[in-house]
């Protein structure tokens, strides 16, 4: 998938990008994308490619951790359109992940959101400071430190390798940004009343599991996915192309059934019952005779 990737210049503008579905397919929804911390629209392309291989429009925007829940509505509004394909479904990473709960949220006649994915959201608790911390990511403190605060970082996004050489080589991309503190109006425990899928991951440095466990169990309609041995940036980590299947069969199960029944489950096959003591052992032994009578005719 590295193919896709399309870096911008340093004089490029982080506007919004949008990635549609393939020519002679329906749409089948529409996703609003929320960057995270030193990210822009770009970041997201192998996502946004890949969402729309399965038929939905996806829009990318140029939102910033400062912008108010008014200002991000705005943004998701123009980019979506008059009449966007439903569901309309914001997707959020870091602080774009608290962005999209607070949009979400709030009720607007200019955007009706039937669903938000929240990715890897940054650090709400009080005493977070918004800073990477080096515990639980792959490579040591010791190792992490050699390298300088860079390789930190990457190290506490993620370990997929295409991923880390694009933020190296993006001239837009602003490093160091994990450190800067998550704005306190975004800290505030937003409870939306549409369907979430709630992904994290399993040893994120940013961001605690377990406060994607207390998001999940807060909210009325979550599902919970946890990436096992995913970072912070879930949505671009190793495990990249299976959280995004997560996300498409969350989609469609959305658009199949508002209450969110699966639409395929996978089951185990029945244990097969015990034989009884003895029943093999003569078709074994007369099995046995045949080959010994064979060998010697």
């Amino acid at each position: 998938m590295t193919g896709l990737f399309t870096a911008p210049a340093l004089s490029t503008p982080t506007l919004a990008r949008s990635w549609r579905q393939p020519e002679g397919i329906d749409p089948r929804g529409t996703l609003l994308v929320l960057p995270g911390r030193g990210e822009h629209p770009l970041v997201y392309e192998r996502f946004g490619r890949r969402l729309a291989a399965d038929g939905y429009q996806v829009h990318a925007l140029a939102t910033t951790p400062g912008d108010r829940t008014e200002d991000v509505l705005a943004r998701a509004a123009e980019a979506a359109g008059p009449d966007p394909v439903a569901p309309v479904i914001l997707v959020g990473s870091d602080t774009g992940a608290l962005q999209a709960l607070h949009t979400a949220a709030d009720a607007d006649p200019r955007l009706t959101v039937a669903g938000i994915v929240v990715a890897g959201a940054a650090p709400t608790a009080d005493a977070a400071t918004g800073a990477a911390p080096t515990t639980g990511a792959r490579e040591t403190g010791a190792a992490q430190d050699a390298a300088g605060p860079w390789q930190a970082e990457l190290a506490a996004r993620t370990a997929c390798p295409a991923h880390r050489k694009r933020l190296t080589e993006d001239g837009a991309f602003v490093r160091g940004s994990l450190d800067a503190p998550v704005p306190d109006r975004l800290r505030s425990g937003a409870r939306p009343a549409v369907p979430a899928l709630v992904l994290h991951g399993a040893v994120d440095p940013v961001t605690p599991l377990g406060q994607a466990r207390e998001l999940a169990a807060r909210l009325p309609r979550a599902t919970l996915g946890v990436v096992r041995d995913g970072l912070h940036d879930v949505l671009n980590d190793a495990s990249h192309r299976t959280t995004a299947a997560v996300v498409v069969l969350w989609l469609e199960r959305l658009r199949a059934d508002p209450a969110g029944r699966p639409i395929l489950t996978v089951e185990e096959p029945a244990e097969p019952e015990p034989a009884e003591p003895g029943a093999a052992e003569p078709e074994a032994a007369e099995q046995v005779e045949e080959g010994a009578e064979g060998a010697r005719s």
